[in-house]
């Protein structure tokens, strides 16, 4: 049974919700972290309503923060207890997406993922493998996990931006390209921006890039806004 998430909310700004973007947290980070970036993105994104769960476990290696499964080479944990966690949060993440699509009266359609870092290797993992279509992925830094599977498991095929540091010191800069492979070898609409200069992290260029992927993906646009 998938465990119900702590989440934080902020509503659409024109007062109508048409679409959500969902933010997905790194290892040992809370929805926070992330939910912040709505500041910047709502007034180009008026209709749209922004979430970000927590992970639903504390964080091995900062028991501060939260991560949505282990991770062997930062933590001492057995590959075992990764792939059981990363399966118990996929199901905690498709009990959350179903149950705020609901709320909010929204299909997958209308719903984006932002990821990053270990929320961009969750979302990249679940979305292909549900069979509504969501508007889209937008993935920084982070990795495609089993890509060898991809292609056999994809029960459809969102767009997907992937966003990357190419100094980042942290997921190497390397695993775009790889995800990037994966993704058009599997047949989905896939993008890439790289952050020149930029670490693990994202930096104001990347957001822009995100922000325009969102717009499109969305159907949304505010005039003289740019």
């Amino acid at each position: 049974m998938a465990r119900e998430l702590n989440f934080g909310h902020r509503a659409a700004r024109s007062g109508q919700a048409r679409s959500m973007v969902v933010f997905l947290h790194g290892y040992g980070a809370d929805g926070a972290d992330l939910l912040g970036l709505a500041d910047p993105l709502a007034p180009h994104l008026p209709d749209t309503v922004f979430v970000a769960p927590d992970a639903p476990e504390r964080c091995t290696g900062n028991p501060q923060g939260f991560q949505w499964f282990a991770i062997p080479w930062l933590d001492g944990s057995s590959e075992a207890a990764a792939a059981a966690g990363l399966q118990a949060s996929a199901a905690d993440l498709n009990g959350f997406l179903d149950a705020r699509m609901r709320a909010e009266k929204l299909t997958a359609r209308q719903v984006a993922i932002v990821g990053f870092s270990q929320g961009s290797m969750l979302a990249l993992h679940v979305l292909p493998r549900r069979a509504d279509r969501f508007a889209g992925i937008v993935a920084f830094s982070g990795k495609m996990l089993h890509p060898e599977t991809l292609a056999g498991e994809a029960l459809s095929k969102p767009p997907v931006l992937l966003v990357h540091g190419d100094q980042d010191p942290v997921v190497p800069f390397a695993e775009m390209p790889a995800a990037g492979q994966a993704l058009t070898a599997a047949g989905f609409e896939t993008y890439a921006h790289v952050m020149k200069g930029t670490g693990h992290g994202i930096a104001p260029d990347g957001l822009s890039v995100a922000l325009a992927f969102l717009r499109d993906r969305l159907g949304q646009s505010v005039s003289g806004s740019d």
